[in-house]
């Protein structure tokens, strides 16, 4: 099992891509480099990245919902 403590944090791509004007996917909330880049970061990287994107929603549902 080489590979058996690799990739623990999964990518949060919901295969809905579409980029705003800021590049960022209104699907997942990643940015474009952050896309691009999600292979090569390390776990706690994309941890970081997931917090951003959670971030992002919650920023993106109070514009657009009303919320």
């Amino acid at each position: 099992m080489p590979h058996s403590s690799c990739n623990l944090v999964q990518s949060p791509c919901i295969r809905k891509c579409c980029l705003d004007d800021k590049d960022v996917c209104l699907g997942c909330f990643r940015t474009l480099d952050e896309i691009t880049g999600w292979t090569s970061y390390s776990e706690d990287e994309k941890l970081k990245v997931l917090a951003h994107c959670t971030k992002r929603k919650q920023q993106h549902d109070q514009k657009y919902k009303g919320n």
